[in-house]
């Protein structure tokens, strides 16, 4: 029972504040206010007739809610409210509000709240969780590949079809790629974006090794070119926990989705290029985005247009391009090799390890995330890249590492092995450049011994062979034991010519 008349003597008799008479009666001060405001609204005064029992009062001042015909009060369309809950910002508060401001005497917020609650729980599993607009795009492989013939041999050969997923509208994006490797996975994400003609806010992959190096419950290890990726276009790449398929459930189904009403589809037929099959996927993949939704209105294409394509980050003025990073380090040579070609770097970062970053027409390397230099990429296998710059003024601070300590080194194993050392220094336009070579076959006596090595030398220095791989593959085959004949079985015997340097040369 409510303390009204309490409430009234205390106020208009003992003109105590509404914070007193709240304490006297144990309610709050809003609530004292509110029978106040009531009294005052209802037209009666103090005291009060003698005649008016409590109940009447209470009648008079709260009395029952008008009865609202169902055509002033109809029930929410609670479709549509759920598509408009993924747009950014959008909450039921928001939503009730605008429901009320079309019916005034609609309900109220918390039964607007409850049922639509129920009839969130009545949708799909996948279809509950909730995805704001252009927050998510989840990518994952699907299980299937598709075979490819080629048309001379008639062997096949098996591609992966690479799916993504958008959140919010579940918009569908799938294509074949060789493999999984870095190279397609990376393109079949650029390609993605193009065909979406923005970006997401958060890119949720699966842990496969091309977008994670370790997999961490709570700090995963992206692959160097996936984050170059995802900063290029701004993208936060936030991977799904191991062996928690919850964490992409949008993947997942988008590939069953792809299996079911596009691999499944093309099952029988034939393929002889990579191209075709991402043609026949293309014209498929239009009637899956087109196909409506069985328990909300509209499909995948009509909600991504509405909602997700307006909120999708602009794409970068050029594509990615991609690149491949490799730990390296600096050689005595102050050169550092990247795909079997060797590149200069400041001699001062002799020793110190680098990143390497190349890509189809450049490679750059960088130390404690600086770039210290830059190159014209070059395919051509032993070759070397020198900068002028990069090379010291003078070598003293490298006097352990000159062309005369590795002629004395070579002497001291034999003529030939100092003939050879020298033909290979001589062989670069810079000497710097052979210190690896000469290095490496120098090292090869205490491997071997150094009278092998000499043997080996012997013969290298006879046939003009200034190759490190071709001297050590001489003693990994004993050659060093046998003698060099000609194809007629003699013994043969150096040749001298004006032409050809001998030993004296490098004295």
């Amino acid at each position: 029972m409510r303390k009204i008349e309490e409430v009234l003597r205390l106020r208009f008799e003992l003109k105590r504040s509404h914070r007193q008479i709240a304490r006297s009666i144990g309610a709050a001060s809003s609530t004292v206010a509110d029978y106040l405001r009531r009294f005052t609204e209802a037209g009666l005064s103090w005291p009060l007739p003698a005649a008016l029992s409590e109940s009447e009062l209470e009648a008079q001042l709260f009395p029952p809610a008008p009865k609202v015909p169902l055509s002033e009060r109809p029930e929410p369309d609670w479709a549509a409210l759920h598509t408009e809950m993924r747009r950014p910002g959008v909450t039921l508060m928001v939503l009730w509000q605008e429901y009320r401001a079309s019916h005034p005497h609609g309900f109220a917020y918390s039964w607007f709240c409850e049922h639509y609650r129920a009839w969130v729980g009545r949708l799909d599993l996948v279809m509950r969780q909730e995805h704001r607009a252009a927050e998510k795009l989840f990518v994952d492989y699907a299980g299937q590949t598709v075979a490819i013939t080629d048309r001379h041999s008639g062997e096949s050969r098996h591609a992966a079809i690479f799916v993504a997923v958008l959140g919010a509208s579940s918009y569908t994006y799938a294509e074949a790629t060789w493999s999984q490797e870095l190279p397609e996975w990376i393109g079949s994400h650029v390609r993605c974006f193009e065909f979406l003609g923005g970006v997401p806010e958060i890119v949720v992959p699966d842990n496969l090794k091309s977008a994670v190096t370790h997999a961490h419950r709570y700090e995963p290890e992206l692959n160097a070119t996936y984050r170059e990726l995802a900063r290029h276009y701004r993208v936060a790449v936030i991977p799904a926990r191991a062996a928690r398929p919850r964490d992409k459930a949008k993947a997942e189904a988008g590939v069953q989705l792809v299996e079911r009403w596009i691999l499944a589809r093309i099952r029988n037929r034939t393929f002889f290029s990579l191209a075709e099959l991402n043609c026949a996927i293309g014209a498929l993949l239009v009637e899956l985005n087109n196909r409506p939704f069985k328990k909300l209105p509209g499909s995948r294409a009509s909600v991504f247009a509405a909602i997700d394509r307006p909120a999708l980050k602009a794409l970068p003025s050029v594509p990615f391009e991609y690149a491949d990073w490799k730990k390296v380090r600096v050689h005595i040579d102050y050169h550092i090799e990247f795909a079997r070609h060797y590149y200069s770097v400041p001699h001062a970062l002799v020793g110190k390890e680098l990143d390497a970053r190349g890509s189809a027409t450049t490679v750059e390397l960088f130390h404690r995330g600086v770039r210290v230099a830059s190159h014209i990429r070059s395919r051509r296998a032993g070759g070397f890249s020198t900068c002028p710059e990069h090379m010291p003024a003078s070598h003293r601070e490298y006097a352990k590492w000159t062309p005369e300590r590795l002629r004395e080194w070579a002497e001291r194993i034999g003529p030939a092995s100092a003939c050879v050392i020298s033909a290979i220094l001589a062989a670069r336009r810079h000497p710097q450049q052979g210190f690896r070579s000469a290095l490496g076959v120098l090292r090869l006596g205490k491997l071997y011994g150094n009278d092998r090595l000499e043997a080996v030398c012997q013969r290298a220095h006879a046939l003009h062979i200034t190759s490190f791989k071709s001297i050590e593959s001489m003693l990994k085959n004993n050659l060093d034991r046998s003698a060099l004949v000609d194809e007629l079985g003699t013994k043969q015997v150096p040749l001298v010519h004006e032409n050809i340097r001998g030993p004296e040369y490098y004295h």
